[in-house]
């Protein structure tokens, strides 16, 4: 039996293994399904991002992540898994003793690229307004 498709390894699968198996011979296109790779099915939409940043390009914003760290910048860019590029970033240190609560101190960060994965939260600055925790006891 002939192999076709060699390669490095020398080994290969013959024409009517690959048949056997369904797939798609040279210039046929196959329709989606899990795993299809030469094309997506008819009916099927491109993934879109679920926030619609794009207003706020260019405009300042603040990013919560997980792990508590905080920071603010000027949006100028993001994909559709979060992906974001802040200019002039600060980043808002926290409590040593604390991890979740945040001190005075900032830090300058400039242009950074902030991973979507790690957002939680992202508010503009105009109009955001920190205000105290309704469910936490007051001290007398």
């Amino acid at each position: 039996m002939a192999s076709h498709g060699g390669g490095a390894g020398g080994g290969g699968v013959s024409r009517e293994t690959v048949a056997a198996a369904g797939a798609t011979g040279p210039g046929e296109r196959r329709e989606g399904g899990p795993g299809a790779r030469n094309g997506e099915p008819k009916d099927k939409k491109r993934k879109e991002s679920i926030l619609d940043l794009s207003k706020y390009l260019d405009k300042a914003i603040r990013v919560k992540f997980s792990g508590g760290r905080e920071a603010s910048g000027i949006l100028k860019g993001f994909d559709q898994l979060l992906n974001l590029v802040l200019d002039n970033t600060i980043e808002y240190l926290r409590d040593p003793d604390d991890p979740y609560k945040l001190t005075e101190d900032t830090k300058e960060r400039g242009l950074v690229v902030c991973r979507g994965t790690a957002v939680v939260l992202i508010c503009p600055m105009d109009g955001c307004e920190a205000i105290a925790n309704p469910f936490v006891q007051q001290e007398n």
